[in-house]
């Protein structure tokens, strides 16, 4: 029997214990927290949506960093296979809008209940308030593990399952990156993703807390060239921009923001050409002939945003609407089908959803998890230098390679 130790109760490491003790080994879960899953938790502003109900296709279309390394993961352990293993463990799901798999109580806290139940029933060791100091090795192959209180614990097989650098308070330190690179690995550049932007313009300020539900996003370089374009949900911050659409955007973009300042379009206005949005402002005009402009246009947009796009167009706020000519109107439909804002820098680690990064896949055979260079050492989850999009892919980028990594762990 293989004494396998998992390193990090997260959703990879919770998965492969789960996995390589059903296979016969004898399994120890070590986890610095007071408590498994702490990033579940918060996953999903606390629904924790844990997969994608998709087919194949489009879940690797959602993996923006090293898909094809997730080919044998993915094959072996899909969210069919995620599903009917919670199940197993009691938890109840349901399917909202864009593929999201949620519990169907909306409490992450429950996926968590049900991976505990499964871990119980395999009879995993698992030991909280613990932390791994060093992967111990002889002649290329694990040997063990040393605990910072200077413990060590023998095995015959490891599964690195300690995530990025994202959320560092809930435990995510890099100790996995750290000790990768103690060992020989090759570790890849890591910077937050699935993050918030920073933007210039202090109009943004202004609307903060205005949440858009039905806009279209482009994202440009300085050359002009659209570096990401979607439709969605954003968030207008006190720093600059978020929500959805801009999460997705900062993984696209993430290189290319380090190199420049980006230049974000976004237009309110997605479902209608200029031409109709000019007739339907004449409308609003006809019918508010001797208002002011800054009092007549507000059932074209919220209140907080009458005044940022006054100023962009150039006008007057107290111009009557009567004297407003054809080239102020076509200001304000520009600035509607295009506003402007300057993307400056991403949000830190603090903010950060996931880590872009990690362990090189170059470093790691695609179909067991297993190091190339180190015997015993398996890897899993956000450790990798594999991510992707929101939705509930990076999660299920943490089940297969969590199911792959216990699966041959334990043989």
């Amino acid at each position: 029997m293989n004494k396998v130790i998992v390193i990090g109760g997260g959703a990879s490491g919770m998965l492969a214990a789960i996995i390589a003790a059903r296979e016969g080994a004898d399994v120890t879960l070590i986890e610095k927290n007071e408590k498994l899953g702490k990033k579940i938790y918060i996953t999903g502003k606390g629904r924790c949506n844990l997969t994608n109900d998709c087919d194949r296709d489009t879940f690797f279309a959602n993996v923006t960093e090293n898909p094809k390394f997730m080919y044998s993961a993915y094959a072996a352990f899909d969210k069919d296979a995620l599903l009917s293993l919670l199940s197993e463990g009691g938890l109840k799901t349901k399917t909202e809008r864009g593929g999201r798999v949620f519990p169907v109580s909306d409490h992450a806290s429950d996926v968590t209940g049900a991976l505990k139940r499964l871990l119980d029933r395999e009879k995993v060791e698992v030991l909280l308030n613990t932390e791994v100091g060093e992967l111990l090795t002889q002649d290329l192959t694990i040997k063990g593990v040393r605990l910072t209180n200077g413990n060590t614990y023998n095995c015959d097989r490891v599964i690195l399952c300690t995530g990025g650098l994202s959320y560092p308070s809930t435990g995510s330190d890099g100790f996995g990156l750290k000790a990768a690179k103690a060992l020989g690995l090759k570790v890849t550049d890591t910077a937050p993703s699935l993050v918030p932007f920073n933007a210039k313009e202090s109009y943004v300020k202004e609307l903060q807390g205005l949440a858009p539900r039905n806009v279209s996003v482009k994202v440009l370089n300085r050359k002009n060239k659209v570096i990401f374009e979607e439709f969605g949900e954003m968030l207008f911050t006190h720093f600059g921009v978020s929500g959805p659409l801009m999460l997705s955007a900062s993984s696209v973009c993430n290189k290319a923001i380090r190199e420049e300042e980006l230049k974000l379009l976004i237009d309110f206005k997605p479902a209608i050409d200029e031409a109709t949005l000019d007739k339907r402002l004449l409308r609003i005009f006809d019918e508010n002939k001797n208002k002011a402009l800054k009092n007549s246009i507000n059932s074209l947009m919220p209140a907080s945003m009458i005044p940022v796009v006054i100023e962009l167009a150039g006008i007057d706020p107290e111009k009557k609407v009567n004297e407003i000519s054809k080239g102020e109107r076509n200001a304000i439909v520009s600035v509607l089908k295009a506003f402007p804002v300057t993307l400056t820098s991403l949000r830190g680690y603090n903010e950060a959803i996931i880590t872009r990064g990690g362990i090189s896949v170059k470093e790691v055979n695609p179909k067991t998890m297993e190091t190339k260079q180190i015997k015993g050492l398996f890897v899993a989850g956000e450790v990798l230098d594999v991510d992707a999009l929101t939705g509930g892919f990076n999660l299920q980028i943490a089940w297969s390679t969590g199911y792959l990594a216990g699966l041959n762990a334990a043989q």
